[in-house]
């Protein structure tokens, strides 16, 4: 029997076992982000790369600018098969599946390759069969790069974030961070950090370079220290029922062009956050490297104990990726 007519087969028997709501001919994909952005055109490179790859078999139709509802709407929509693959941040995944949480832990990850490193090995695959259970099965990892604080100061060490109201995500973890360095954390919306910057209502926040030069916060601030104390990958994830019902072949097919989309990815990304750290620096911002993030390490013992305290079945995964070389 031909390949081809193998994965003729393999899809009439997924068409069944999934039903008209997903199919297995036709997949719909959900992303966030719009022209320009490197995981749209990941997005798409993971759709061709797919349909060659099973010789027109799957088609995966990608919806880019969030067309297909809210990220908390898309993840429920994929854990539902509704929508078969999304583009998620893995952040928001946490509360859902405990173990992606894993990445919204400060300085967990030394650096971004250090994340893909831990993500590629033993937690990343407990965090992978973790949230393949919950109906989010990831394929590939994104590059989202890493959050860094940018004030009106150079920032080397944790207490010099001491007494600085320093602007945050809402999430527990991320403002006991700003606390165990004296900090002062302030959860806000990101829409208002500018004028906040602007008038002094906090004297700094974090995010990634991009982030940074897009929203111009760099107008607004003169340095730019590289903590990296977040590093939050997105994911290609894909509904896991409807990726088990597909042969073996066209899983392997679908795998691989998920993964050759991340290298994709991971390029653009590198290429979007060089531009953008030139940009701010040529705007007059001072980028300041640290030389040993192992004092911000040490000030997050609070923090990991409080956590662990509560999530006392989550120390394995911790100390797996802390041992990660």
């Amino acid at each position: 029997m031909s390949i081809k007519m193998k994965f003729v087969m393999a899809s009439a028997t997924a068409a069944l076992l999934m039903g008209t709501a997903a199919g297995a001919e036709t997949w719909r994909a959900w992303n966030i982000h719009s022209d320009g952005h490197p995981n749209t055109a990941a997005m798409d490179r993971f759709a061709e790369l797919a349909a060659e790859a099973t010789g027109g078999e799957l088609e995966i139709s990608v919806y880019h600018g969030g067309v297909l509802g809210s990220q908390p709407d898309a993840l429920e929509q994929v854990q539902l098969g509704a929508i078969d693959v999304g583009n998620f941040n893995l952040g928001p995944i946490g509360p859902i599946v405990k173990e992606a949480n894993l990445v919204s832990l400060p300085f967990i990850f030394k650096d971004v390759p250090h994340m893909f490193r831990v993500l590629d090995g033993e937690a990343g695959e407990i965090v992978s069969a973790a949230m393949a259970d919950a109906g989010i099965l990831p394929l590939a990892y994104f590059d989202a790069g890493a959050r860094s604080f940018y004030t009106q100061k150079e920032i080397n060490a944790p207490e010099d974030v001491a007494g600085l109201k320093i602007r945050v995500m809402n999430n527990d973890l991320y403002t006991a961070m700003i606390s165990a360095m004296g900090g002062n954390p302030s959860p806000m919306a990101f829409g208002e950090v500018y004028q906040s910057l602007k008038t002094g209502v906090v004297d700094g926040a974090e995010n990634n370079f991009p982030s940074f030069k897009n929203v111009a916060h760099y107008e607004v601030t003169s340095n730019y220290s590289l903590s990296e104390h977040l590093i939050i990958p997105e994911c290609i994830c894909v509904n896991t029922a409807n990726f088990n019902a597909l042969s073996p072949e066209m899983q392997d097919a679908v795998r691989g062009a998920a993964e050759e989309a991340a290298m994709y990815q991971r390029e653009l990304w590198a290429v979007q956050s060089a531009e953008a750290r030139a940009e701010v620096e040529a705007a007059g911002v001072a980028v300041n490297e640290i030389a040993d993030k192992g004092p911000f390490q040490a000030a997050m013992v609070s923090v990991y104990d409080d956590y662990l305290a509560a999530n006392p079945d989550m120390r394995t995964l911790v100390e797996i990726a802390q041992a990660t070389e």
